[in-house]
C-alpha cells in the first residue's frame, strides 16, 4: 500500500503544481495586458500599475478570461472589439508562460 500511496500524493502534488503554474501564467498574462492597454489609454507609472491590477482582479469574477476581455473593451468605449482583445491575450499569455519558464 505504500506504493500506491506514495504514487497517489505524486499524482496530487503535480497536479496542484500544475494548477499552481496555470494561475501564474493567466493572472501574467492578465497583467502584461493591463500593462498594454494602460499604455493605449495613455497611463503611466502608478497609474498602469494600478490599471494593470485592476485587470488581473477582473479576472477574478468569473471561469476564463472573458470578464478580463469584457473590463478592458468596457475601458476602451468601442475603440478595440473584443476579437483584438481576445488575440492580444493570446499573444501576451505565450509571453507570460515564457516569462514564468524562465522565472522571471
Amino acid at each position: 500500500m505504500t506504493t500506491f500511496n506514495d504514487r497517489e500524493n505524486a499524482f496530487e502534488n503535480k497536479y496542484a503544481h500544475d494548477e499552481e503554474t496555470k494561475f501564474k501564467i493567466a493572472a501574467r498574462a492578465n497583467k502584461l495586458l493591463g500593462l498594454w492597454a494602460a499604455d493605449l489609454l495613455g497611463k503611466s507609472g502608478d497609474d498602469a500599475a494600478a490599471y494593470a491590477l485592476d485587470v488581473v482582479k477582473a479576472d477574478f469574477e468569473e471561469a476564463g478570461h472573458e470578464d478580463v476581455v469584457r473590463k478592458v473593451v468596457a475601458d476602451f468605449n468601442g475603440e478595440m472589439s473584443d476579437d483584438e482583445i481576445r488575440a492580444k491575450l493570446i499573444e501576451l499569455t505565450t509571453k507570460a508562460v515564457e516569462q514564468i519558464e524562465a522565472g522571471v
